[in-house]
């Protein structure tokens, strides 16, 4: 199949066609605001977004253009560094940090190599997915040796990042109605991480995709990408894939799963995909941003009522988690665990 390996080989009606669409895109959003009137300017245009497209982008966010660059300078002089050499740092079957470069998405082999790592070192999570369970396991970072800076420069950029994710969770907050620090809790011992994505040039480009078409399952991811292009988000209206032009040091947001499900479906968590090309390589660095692993989430009360009534019934972070975790790295006979999962009988 044009030179690829089958594993990485799209069903036909999931492989990228060549996109004519000009459109606007997704909104941009300045975050340098002050005073009242203006936060709440910020959080209506946050809300706008959220309803329409699940996803926007944001300027003068106040993470530093130059911590940014630094990380993206170690990202690309790791995955540089020989297969061998990036092995030493490899996940394994009882620690999913670290290097990757075998990630399925929908069962299909994801055109890409990866290093993760946790936001909070250590994290805890569920030893299983399953609900009797109680096992609670200590997973901790595994840091490849060079370059020397790596450890130090993705330690600095999460922190930076994680404020932003805060500030936003805040805007969403007030965005609902809701007083800011309303989601705040949830996140006290956050399960959350960074990941390092790379995508090298693809011989068949209309067979692969870096990515393939998936929702988030967390609360937000905040995305930097770089000026490659590549990420593109499946419109509500009409179910276009829609490429999401990169504006230097600008922030990508999407709303997760678990948003959606706390907004009782007033808020989207949007499918999209990565494609890739046959001439250029590409970086992004995401942050997912997860609740602590004792959350259990379900529609906000203040949300919901005779009207409105809750379309999700209650699941447990931590379990979902691992759950979705697990499959992610191994082809199976099965879709993972999603939020439809756990939609009541009456919002069918």
């Amino acid at each position: 199949m044009g030179g690829i390996d089958q594993a990485f080989v799209q069903e036909p009606e999931q492989r990228p066609k060549p996109s004519t669409i000009e459109v606007d895109g997704i909104p941009v959003i300045d975050m340098s605001v002050s005073g009242t009137g203006g936060i709440e300017k910020l959080a209506s245009e946050i809300g706008n977004a959220c309803r329409k497209w699940g996803f926007f982008q944001v300027i003068n966010h106040g993470v530093p253009l130059e911590l940014r660059q630094r990380v993206e300078k170690v990202a690309k002089a790791f995955f540089d560094l020989p297969i061998e050499e990036k092995g030493k740092a490899k996940r394994d079957d009882l620690n999913f940090t670290g290097y990757h470069d075998e990630e399925h998405t929908k069962n299909v082999r994801d055109w890409k190599e990866v290093f993760d790592m946790l936001i909070e070192d250590p994290t805890f999570l569920p030893a299983s997915p399953d609900p009797d369970d109680e096992e609670i396991r200590t997973y901790s970072n595994k840091w490849p040796e060079n370059p020397p800076e790596f450890r130090e420069t993705c330690q600095e950029y999460c922190r930076e990042v994680e404020k932003l994710a805060f500030k936003l969770l805040e805007l969403i907050s007030l965005s609902l109605g809701l007083p800011a620090n309303r989601l705040s809790d949830f996140f006290k011992h956050q399960t959350g991480m960074l990941r390092l994505n790379y995508y090298p040039p693809c011989p068949s480009p209309e067979l692969a995709l870096g990515v393939g078409r998936h929702r988030d399952g967390g609360a937000l991811t905040v995305l930097a990408q770089d000026d490659v292009g590549g990420l593109q988000i499946r419109r509500q209206s009409d179910g276009e894939w829609i490429p999401i032009k990169p504006i230097p040091n600008a922030y990508i947001i999407n709303i997760a799963d678990a948003l959606q499900v706390w907004s009782n479906d007033l808020y989207v968590s949007a499918e999209h995909r990565v494609v890739v090309n046959s001439e250029q390589e590409r970086f992004s660095i995401p942050l997912f941003f997860f609740p602590s692993h004792y959350v259990k989430v379900k529609p906000l009360e203040e949300l919901v009522n005779e009207q409105n009534p809750a379309k999700y019934k209650e699941y447990s972070w931590g379990k979902y988690y691992i759950n979705r975790t697990g499959s992610n790295y191994k082809k199976l006979e099965a879709e993972n665990l999603q939020i439809d999962h756990f939609k009541t009988p009456e919002s069918e």
